[in-house]
């Protein structure tokens, strides 16, 4: 029986502004970036290895000044739901535990008690577990995070190497690419969201 679907967060939920929130704190394209910024530390991050501010102090010492405010205003503004995504979460309430699966920084506790509040039972990063997919031991520690096997878990992701991930750990898992392709795969494991309307309300 399905007791829990984990869901990653961005560009599964949620629209990814992080190359924008970039490219707004430095003024930097994002090739000019990526050629110079410390590799391995946003992994780091990911991971709770690294204080957000000796993040972006590894910054600096390449030489790329970074505005954190402008780099915060613009995820926050960017992180808005993919269409039918929202809706989809609200017809799962009641139905199965809704968690977030995602590689992400402690900026996700943020966004648990806003954006995702009343969407999510559980909201699971790499920063809680310790080890960022596609790696085998995020999907285990999700497991004992969510206390569920791997039988009782449906996983969804926009990337192909964390949906291969977690189906080589025996979970059942859907590459996103839309809510009506993710409204599929739950119904072929019988999980059937109810319907509810764009502004939250059941319909009748």
């Amino acid at each position: 029986m399905i007791r829990v679907v984990a869901f990653d967060l961005m560009d599964t939920v949620v629209r990814d502004p992080y190359r924008d929130a970039l490219r707004a704190a430095t003024g930097l394209s994002l090739d000019e970036l990526f050629a110079r910024r410390p590799p391995g530390a946003y992994p780091a991050l990911e991971r709770d290895e690294l204080a957000e501010s000796d993040y972006w102090s590894s910054f600096a010492t390449c030489g790329i000044a970074v505005d954190a405010d402008a780099f915060h205003r613009t995820r926050l503004a960017g992180t808005t739901w993919l269409p039918g995504m929202a809706e989809l979460l609200d017809g799962l309430d009641g139905v199965v535990v809704r968690a977030t699966a995602s590689n992400y920084p402690r900026w996700i506790d943020g966004l648990a008690g806003t954006l995702l509040a009343g969407r999510f039972e559980r909201v699971l990063a790499s920063c809680h577990l310790g080890v960022r997919k596609p790696a085998a031991g995020f999907y285990t520690a999700l497991l004992g995070a969510l206390d569920v096997g791997a039988d009782e878990v449906l996983f969804v992701d926009d990337r192909e190497e964390n949906v291969t991930g977690a189906r080589e750990l025996g979970i059942a898992a859907h590459r996103y690419r839309d809510a009506d392709g993710v409204r599929a795969f739950l119904a072929e494991h019988g999980v059937r969201p109810g319907d509810v309307s764009p502004d939250g309300a059941g319909s009748t």
